[in-house]
């Protein structure tokens, strides 16, 4: 068989399989590549050899040769120490776009080229078009789905050799060409939550490499609650997990966290989900990066995304000489949450983005140990 233009990420999933499939059906010369970044830690929740099955038996129906690559070891020290680093420094991370930056599309796309492959394959929900000279990262044509929010670290060199078969495609014609295409993964349902982490305890999961110690819930006031497990547990706006039962004096609503002291091991709530303290009008960020390679201006309008699946938010972005991005936002924002990513968009064209470092919620503020970024006009 002829050396594989294209290696396609076989995830063991409809999505990845529809993309191989649909480039066959195009006549390419494909293989697919499995890719293994979490080792069995024994517990019984890892999904990969069942996934690494399904992958083998899509690419047996599609008579398409199957390569395994493990990448555990590099997903521990490109992502995951990261995550647990973020987790111990009260922020939220967002382990996803690390993976994709560091594994699918850094030692992913090294493997295919080592096997012959010119380009690479995902089964994201994206797009990736040719925009005025420069590869632009483009929204998936089903909303609902749409993956660019993960994948806005990716440069020019990654997204010239990166094809999205599936991004045009609404999720429910993508089940029915797997369905009549009669690949064994039709009907198996999608992955939700962390990747590494599976359908399991996440609070359990975290504790294996985070000691938790309990401490104290207070209001913003300052009024002692109940008891928290570990402050590494909760971020911004969660309200499942707490735990709280009824406190005397206060009516019996759901409470929702609104802050959280890693120093003095103190989780803060409130009972009103659109609680004041939640609030936001403007955020830092740490470094931002540029799909084109550099931003559109040193101060400009679009809008962004501060968590995934939200709605489009218009706001400007103001960069700084150190490379960080101050973004005021038109209206108040709920829990946008340091460690989590911002995206920035022009329509439907991915700018590129950063982790939010800093915002300017009231309770965040006050807690503030460091100078307030705010308080330093961008130069």
């Amino acid at each position: 068989m002829s050396t594989p233009r294209i290696m396609v990420g076989v995830s063991g999933g409809v999505d990845s399989s529809v993309a191989a499939w649909r480039l066959v059906q195009q006549g390419e010369p494909v293989a697919g590549l499995f890719m293994q970044n979490w080792a069995d830690d024994g517990s019984g929740d890892c999904r990969a050899e069942d996934d690494r099955r399904d992958a083998v038996a899509v690419c047996g129906l599609l008579d398409i040769p199957f390569h395994f690559r493990d990448f555990s070891s590099e997903y521990w020290q490109g992502v995951f120490e990261h995550f647990l680093a973020e987790y111990a420094a009260g922020r939220t991370p967002n382990p996803d776009v690390l993976c994709n930056r560091e594994v699918k599309f850094k030692h992913f796309l090294d493997a295919a080229r080592e096997l012959g492959a010119e380009r690479i394959a995902t089964g994201h929900y994206a797009r990736v078009a040719k925009v005025g000279g420069h590869w632009a990262l483009l929204r998936g044509a089903d909303r609902s789905k749409d993956q660019s929010y993960f994948l806005h670290q990716l440069g020019q060199a990654q997204l010239a050799a990166t094809l999205f078969p599936i991004g045009d495609l609404q999720k429910n014609d993508l089940r029915r060409i797997a369905r009549d295409a009669r690949l064994p993964t039709h009907a198996k349902k999608d992955s939700t939550g962390i990747c590494f982490i599976g359908e399991r305890d996440f609070r359990e999961f975290l504790g294996r490499y985070l000691p938790a110690r309990s401490g104290q819930i207070q209001d913003p006031d300052g009024t002692v609650i109940a008891e928290h497990p570990g402050v590494f547990y909760f971020t911004l706006g969660q309200r499942e997990g707490l735990n709280i039962g009824g406190v005397r004096g206060r009516p019996a609503a759901p409470w929702y966290v609104v802050g959280k002291d890693v120093a003095s091991n103190v989780l803060y709530v409130d009972q009103d989900r659109e609680s004041p303290w939640l609030q936001s009008t403007r955020l830092h960020s740490e470094t931002a990066h540029w799909i084109a390679g550099a931003p559109p201006a040193r101060e400009f309008t679009c809008t962004a995304q501060t968590r995934y699946r939200q709605p489009d938010e218009p706001c400007t972005v103001r960069v700084r000489d150190d490379g960080s991005v101050d973004v005021r936002f038109a209206r108040p924002q709920r829990a946008v949450t340091p460690g989590q990513s911002l995206v920035l968009y022009d329509d439907e064209v991915c700018l590129g983005g950063a982790v939010i470092a800093a915002t300017d919620a009231p309770l965040e503020q006050r807690l503030r140990t460091a100078p307030s970024p705010f308080e330093v006009s961008a130069a």
